[in-house]
Protein backbone atom coordinates (compact mmCIF):
# COMPACT_ATOMS: atom_id res chain seq x y z
CA UNK A 1 0.00 0.00 0.00
CA UNK A 2 1.43 3.39 -0.83
CA UNK A 3 1.80 6.31 1.35
CA UNK A 4 0.93 9.84 -0.10
CA UNK A 5 2.64 13.31 0.71
CA UNK A 6 0.90 16.27 0.69
CA UNK A 7 2.02 20.07 -0.10
CA UNK A 8 0.27 23.08 -0.32
CA UNK A 9 -0.88 25.83 1.45
CA UNK A 10 -1.78 25.69 5.14
CA UNK A 11 -4.79 28.09 5.15
CA UNK A 12 -7.53 28.62 7.63
CA UNK A 13 -10.91 28.75 5.37
CA UNK A 14 -13.63 30.56 6.23
CA UNK A 15 -17.06 29.91 4.91
CA UNK A 16 -19.35 32.03 4.01
CA UNK A 17 -22.62 31.78 2.61
CA UNK A 18 -23.73 34.98 0.56
CA UNK A 19 -27.75 35.88 -0.49
CA UNK A 20 -26.22 38.08 -3.67
CA UNK A 21 -23.49 37.81 -5.91
CA UNK A 22 -23.37 41.62 -5.58
CA UNK A 23 -21.58 40.87 -2.13
CA UNK A 24 -18.34 39.66 -4.92
CA UNK A 25 -18.94 42.60 -7.65
CA UNK A 26 -18.94 44.89 -4.21
CA UNK A 27 -15.86 43.05 -3.10
CA UNK A 28 -13.84 43.05 -6.58
CA UNK A 29 -13.90 39.11 -6.77
CA UNK A 30 -15.20 36.92 -10.00
CA UNK A 31 -17.02 34.58 -8.89
CA UNK A 32 -15.81 31.03 -8.57
CA UNK A 33 -12.08 32.59 -9.10
CA UNK A 34 -9.38 32.34 -6.64
CA UNK A 35 -8.17 35.99 -5.99
CA UNK A 36 -4.93 36.19 -4.18
CA UNK A 37 -5.00 39.50 -1.56
CA UNK A 38 -2.61 41.47 0.31
CA UNK A 39 -2.96 41.87 4.14
CA UNK A 40 -4.88 45.28 3.68
CA UNK A 41 -7.63 43.83 1.42
CA UNK A 42 -7.80 40.93 3.92
CA UNK A 43 -8.70 42.52 6.53
CA UNK A 44 -11.38 45.29 4.48
CA UNK A 45 -13.13 41.45 3.02
CA UNK A 46 -12.80 40.22 7.12
CA UNK A 47 -14.54 43.61 8.06
CA UNK A 48 -16.92 43.37 5.64
CA UNK A 49 -18.24 40.31 6.09
CA UNK A 50 -18.34 40.19 9.72
CA UNK A 51 -21.76 40.37 10.29
CA UNK A 52 -22.15 37.21 8.41
CA UNK A 53 -22.59 33.84 9.43
CA UNK A 54 -19.34 32.05 9.19
CA UNK A 55 -17.95 28.60 9.15
CA UNK A 56 -13.92 28.15 10.22
CA UNK A 57 -12.10 24.87 8.74
CA UNK A 58 -8.57 24.00 8.44
CA UNK A 59 -7.80 23.98 4.71
CA UNK A 60 -5.32 24.42 1.82
CA UNK A 61 -6.59 22.37 -1.66
CA UNK A 62 -3.51 19.87 -1.08
CA UNK A 63 -4.15 19.32 2.92
CA UNK A 64 -8.11 18.98 2.45
CA UNK A 65 -7.06 15.91 -0.18
CA UNK A 66 -4.80 14.70 2.43
CA UNK A 67 -7.76 14.85 5.16
CA UNK A 68 -9.73 12.86 3.10
CA UNK A 69 -7.15 9.93 2.82
CA UNK A 70 -6.14 9.74 6.10
CA UNK A 71 -9.94 9.55 7.16
CA UNK A 72 -10.30 6.88 4.50
CA UNK A 73 -7.06 4.48 6.74
CA UNK A 74 -4.31 5.41 4.34
CA UNK A 75 -0.79 6.63 5.91
CA UNK A 76 -0.41 10.26 4.64
CA UNK A 77 1.32 13.42 5.85
CA UNK A 78 1.24 17.16 5.27
CA UNK A 79 4.14 19.94 4.33
CA UNK A 80 3.08 23.24 4.78
CA UNK A 81 3.61 26.14 6.80
CA UNK A 82 2.49 28.35 9.07
CA UNK A 83 2.78 30.57 12.28
CA UNK A 84 2.41 30.67 16.27
CA UNK A 85 -0.42 31.88 16.59
CA UNK A 86 -4.32 31.18 17.06
CA UNK A 87 -4.92 30.01 13.49
CA UNK A 88 -1.55 27.98 13.33
CA UNK A 89 -2.53 26.15 16.49
CA UNK A 90 -5.80 25.13 14.95
CA UNK A 91 -4.36 24.26 11.53
CA UNK A 92 -1.57 21.57 13.62
CA UNK A 93 -4.71 20.39 15.84
CA UNK A 94 -6.81 19.58 13.23
CA UNK A 95 -4.20 17.44 11.09
CA UNK A 96 -3.13 15.65 14.41
CA UNK A 97 -6.85 14.49 14.68
CA UNK A 98 -6.55 13.52 11.21
CA UNK A 99 -3.52 11.47 12.28
CA UNK A 100 -1.77 13.13 9.49
CA UNK A 101 1.85 13.31 10.20
CA UNK A 102 2.37 16.93 10.16
CA UNK A 103 5.94 18.73 8.49
CA UNK A 104 4.82 22.23 9.60
CA UNK A 105 7.54 25.24 9.19
CA UNK A 106 6.74 28.53 11.00
CA UNK A 107 7.17 32.01 10.16
CA UNK A 108 6.28 35.45 12.09
CA UNK A 109 3.80 36.39 9.21
CA UNK A 110 0.53 34.97 10.37
CA UNK A 111 -1.22 32.12 9.50
CA UNK A 112 -2.70 32.13 6.16
CA UNK A 113 -6.70 32.35 5.13
CA UNK A 114 -8.96 31.91 2.36
CA UNK A 115 -12.13 33.45 2.38
CA UNK A 116 -14.45 30.98 0.64
CA UNK A 117 -17.95 33.04 -0.59
CA UNK A 118 -21.12 30.40 -1.20
CA UNK A 119 -23.06 31.80 -3.80
CA UNK A 120 -26.61 30.68 -3.80
CA UNK A 121 -26.08 28.13 -6.62
CA UNK A 122 -23.26 26.62 -4.72
CA UNK A 123 -20.67 27.93 -6.54
CA UNK A 124 -17.68 29.06 -4.67
CA UNK A 125 -15.03 32.07 -4.92
CA UNK A 126 -11.98 32.09 -3.06
CA UNK A 127 -10.47 35.48 -1.70
CA UNK A 128 -6.90 33.92 -0.38
CA UNK A 129 -4.35 35.09 2.07
CA UNK A 130 -1.19 33.67 1.45
CA UNK A 131 0.16 34.79 4.71
CA UNK A 132 2.94 32.20 6.18
CA UNK A 133 2.03 30.15 3.75
CA UNK A 134 4.09 32.11 0.92
CA UNK A 135 7.47 32.08 2.59
CA UNK A 136 7.91 28.51 2.41
CA UNK A 137 10.69 27.61 0.42
CA UNK A 138 12.81 24.72 -1.15
CA UNK A 139 14.93 24.69 2.13
CA UNK A 140 11.91 23.79 4.18
CA UNK A 141 11.83 20.41 1.54
CA UNK A 142 13.47 17.48 3.34
CA UNK A 143 14.74 14.79 1.33
CA UNK A 144 14.15 12.30 3.61
CA UNK A 145 10.93 12.80 3.22
CA UNK A 146 10.39 12.13 -0.23
CA UNK A 147 12.26 8.92 0.54
CA UNK A 148 9.38 7.66 3.04
CA UNK A 149 6.35 8.17 0.70
CA UNK A 150 5.29 6.96 -2.91
CA UNK A 151 3.34 9.69 -4.43
CA UNK A 152 3.28 13.52 -3.70
CA UNK A 153 0.81 15.14 -4.04
CA UNK A 154 0.92 19.01 -5.18
CA UNK A 155 -1.84 21.92 -4.68
CA UNK A 156 -1.91 23.99 -7.86
CA UNK A 157 -2.20 27.00 -5.68
CA UNK A 158 1.52 26.74 -4.99
CA UNK A 159 2.60 27.03 -8.71
CA UNK A 160 3.22 30.99 -8.44
CA UNK A 161 6.19 29.48 -6.19
CA UNK A 162 7.95 27.66 -8.86
CA UNK A 163 11.08 27.26 -7.62
CA UNK A 164 9.64 25.23 -5.06
CA UNK A 165 7.44 22.80 -7.43
CA UNK A 166 10.70 22.23 -9.57
CA UNK A 167 12.43 21.13 -6.16
CA UNK A 168 9.82 18.96 -4.81
CA UNK A 169 9.52 17.36 -8.13
CA UNK A 170 13.31 17.23 -8.71
CA UNK A 171 13.62 15.15 -5.34
CA UNK A 172 10.75 13.32 -5.68
CA UNK A 173 12.19 11.77 -9.53
CA UNK A 174 15.34 11.56 -7.40
CA UNK A 175 14.08 8.81 -5.06
CA UNK A 176 11.27 7.53 -8.03
CA UNK A 177 8.61 8.69 -6.54
CA UNK A 178 5.24 9.55 -8.49
CA UNK A 179 3.85 13.60 -8.62
CA UNK A 180 0.05 13.97 -8.40
CA UNK A 181 -0.89 17.50 -9.46
CA UNK A 182 -4.10 19.42 -9.06
CA UNK A 183 -4.29 22.20 -11.60
CA UNK A 184 -6.51 24.38 -8.85
CA UNK A 185 -8.25 27.26 -10.69
CA UNK A 186 -8.31 28.77 -14.34
CA UNK A 187 -7.27 31.77 -13.60
CA UNK A 188 -4.12 30.53 -11.92
CA UNK A 189 -3.17 28.22 -14.61
CA UNK A 190 -3.45 31.15 -16.76
CA UNK A 191 -0.99 32.86 -14.75
CA UNK A 192 1.75 30.23 -15.00
CA UNK A 193 0.55 28.08 -18.14
CA UNK A 194 4.98 28.08 -19.53
CA UNK A 195 5.61 26.49 -16.24
CA UNK A 196 2.65 24.33 -15.60
CA UNK A 197 3.34 22.87 -19.33
CA UNK A 198 6.71 21.91 -18.71
CA UNK A 199 6.36 20.34 -15.14
CA UNK A 200 3.26 18.40 -16.87
CA UNK A 201 6.09 17.07 -19.16
CA UNK A 202 8.88 16.11 -18.12
CA UNK A 203 7.31 15.41 -14.32
CA UNK A 204 4.11 15.33 -13.44
CA UNK A 205 2.33 11.69 -13.05
CA UNK A 206 -0.97 12.48 -12.13
CA UNK A 207 -3.10 15.69 -12.90
CA UNK A 208 -6.48 16.46 -11.90
CA UNK A 209 -8.37 19.14 -13.33
CA UNK A 210 -12.22 20.70 -13.59
CA UNK A 211 -13.16 21.38 -17.27
CA UNK A 212 -12.62 25.15 -17.12
CA UNK A 213 -9.03 24.38 -16.05
CA UNK A 214 -8.23 22.12 -18.23
CA UNK A 215 -9.64 24.37 -20.76
CA UNK A 216 -7.41 26.84 -19.75
CA UNK A 217 -4.52 24.82 -20.20
CA UNK A 218 -5.06 23.28 -23.72
CA UNK A 219 -7.71 25.60 -25.01
CA UNK A 220 -9.80 22.31 -25.58
CA UNK A 221 -13.42 21.10 -24.92
CA UNK A 222 -13.25 18.30 -22.16
CA UNK A 223 -13.27 14.87 -24.71
CA UNK A 224 -10.20 16.74 -26.18
CA UNK A 225 -8.45 18.29 -23.54
CA UNK A 226 -8.46 14.77 -21.53
CA UNK A 227 -6.73 12.92 -24.49
CA UNK A 228 -4.08 16.03 -24.94
CA UNK A 229 -3.23 15.85 -21.46
CA UNK A 230 -3.01 11.87 -20.82
CA UNK A 231 -0.18 12.47 -23.69
CA UNK A 232 1.90 13.81 -21.54
CA UNK A 233 1.55 12.34 -18.03
CA UNK A 234 0.60 8.57 -16.70
CA UNK A 235 -2.79 9.34 -15.55
CA UNK A 236 -5.27 12.34 -16.82
CA UNK A 237 -8.41 13.59 -15.16
CA UNK A 238 -11.16 15.75 -16.32
CA UNK A 239 -13.73 16.35 -13.95
CA UNK A 240 -17.13 17.72 -15.53
CA UNK A 241 -19.40 18.68 -12.74
CA UNK A 242 -22.66 16.89 -12.98
CA UNK A 243 -21.34 15.07 -15.75
CA UNK A 244 -18.96 13.00 -13.77
CA UNK A 245 -14.96 12.50 -14.88
CA UNK A 246 -12.89 11.47 -17.74
CA UNK A 247 -10.02 9.40 -16.84
CA UNK A 248 -7.36 8.54 -19.54
CA UNK A 249 -4.46 6.01 -18.83
CA UNK A 250 -2.55 4.24 -21.11
CA UNK A 251 -4.55 4.87 -24.21
CA UNK A 252 -7.67 4.07 -22.69
CA UNK A 253 -10.69 6.38 -21.90
CA UNK A 254 -12.79 5.77 -18.60
CA UNK A 255 -16.20 7.51 -18.04
CA UNK A 256 -17.01 7.88 -14.52
CA UNK A 257 -20.76 9.06 -13.11
CA UNK A 258 -21.36 10.64 -10.37
CA UNK A 259 -23.62 9.69 -7.01
CA UNK A 260 -27.08 11.49 -6.62
CA UNK A 261 -26.31 14.31 -4.42
CA UNK A 262 -28.03 17.07 -2.75
CA UNK A 263 -25.51 20.48 -3.27
CA UNK A 264 -24.89 22.78 -0.44
CA UNK A 265 -21.69 24.15 -1.17
CA UNK A 266 -19.06 23.07 -3.32
CA UNK A 267 -16.29 24.07 -1.82
CA UNK A 268 -13.72 20.95 -1.58
CA UNK A 269 -15.15 19.09 -4.14
CA UNK A 270 -12.47 18.36 -6.63
CA UNK A 271 -9.91 17.79 -3.52
CA UNK A 272 -12.12 15.05 -2.13
CA UNK A 273 -12.12 13.64 -5.64
CA UNK A 274 -8.43 13.16 -5.82
CA UNK A 275 -8.84 11.78 -1.65
CA UNK A 276 -10.61 9.30 -3.21
CA UNK A 277 -9.35 8.29 -6.81
CA UNK A 278 -5.65 8.50 -5.62
CA UNK A 279 -7.01 6.18 -2.33
CA UNK A 280 -8.08 3.43 -4.94
CA UNK A 281 -4.91 4.49 -6.80
CA UNK A 282 -2.59 3.87 -3.91
CA UNK A 283 -4.40 0.41 -3.46
CA UNK A 284 -3.86 -0.56 -6.89
CA UNK A 285 -7.42 -0.71 -7.87
CA UNK A 286 -8.69 -0.26 -11.43
CA UNK A 287 -9.03 3.20 -12.79
CA UNK A 288 -12.70 3.05 -13.19
CA UNK A 289 -12.63 2.06 -9.51
CA UNK A 290 -10.70 4.91 -8.39
CA UNK A 291 -13.38 7.14 -10.33
CA UNK A 292 -16.18 5.78 -8.74
CA UNK A 293 -13.99 6.82 -5.23
CA UNK A 294 -13.53 10.26 -6.30
CA UNK A 295 -17.12 10.96 -7.29
CA UNK A 296 -18.43 8.96 -3.78
CA UNK A 297 -16.17 11.64 -1.65
CA UNK A 298 -17.00 14.68 -3.90
CA UNK A 299 -20.45 13.97 -4.10
CA UNK A 300 -20.55 13.65 -0.03
CA UNK A 301 -18.66 16.81 0.38
CA UNK A 302 -21.08 18.93 -1.64
CA UNK A 303 -23.44 18.17 0.85
CA UNK A 304 -22.00 19.99 3.54
CA UNK A 305 -20.52 22.94 4.08
CA UNK A 306 -17.26 23.73 3.50
CA UNK A 307 -14.41 21.09 2.90
CA UNK A 308 -14.55 19.01 6.09
CA UNK A 309 -17.03 16.06 6.40
CA UNK A 310 -18.64 15.28 9.56
CA UNK A 311 -17.16 12.35 11.56
CA UNK A 312 -20.95 10.46 11.44
CA UNK A 313 -20.80 10.77 7.59
CA UNK A 314 -17.46 9.05 7.20
CA UNK A 315 -18.79 5.96 8.25
CA UNK A 316 -21.20 6.01 5.98
CA UNK A 317 -18.55 6.53 3.73
CA UNK A 318 -16.42 3.87 4.52
CA UNK A 319 -19.33 1.14 3.86
CA UNK A 320 -19.61 2.57 0.36
CA UNK A 321 -15.83 2.43 -0.20
CA UNK A 322 -16.10 -1.39 0.82
CA UNK A 323 -18.88 -1.92 -1.77
CA UNK A 324 -17.03 -0.30 -4.33
CA UNK A 325 -14.02 -1.75 -3.77
CA UNK A 326 -15.83 -5.46 -3.78
CA UNK A 327 -17.31 -5.27 -6.65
Amino acid sequence: MLKILGLGNALVDIITPIDSDLFLHELGLPKGSMQLVDTATNRAISSKSAHLKRTITAGGSAANTIKGIAALGLSSGFIGMIAHDEYGSFYRNDLEKYKIAAYLNYSDTPTGNANAFISVDSERTFATYLGAAIEMNPQHLSENLFEEYDIIHIEGYLVQNHQLIQTAIDLAKKHGKMISLDLASYNVVEANLDFLKNIIQHGVDIIFANEEEAKSFTGLEPLDAVHHLGNHCHTAVVKIGSKGSLIKQANQLHECGIIQANPIDTTGAGDLYASGFLYGFAHGLPIPVCGQLGALLSGKVIEVLGAGIPDPLWQEIHQEVHKIKNT
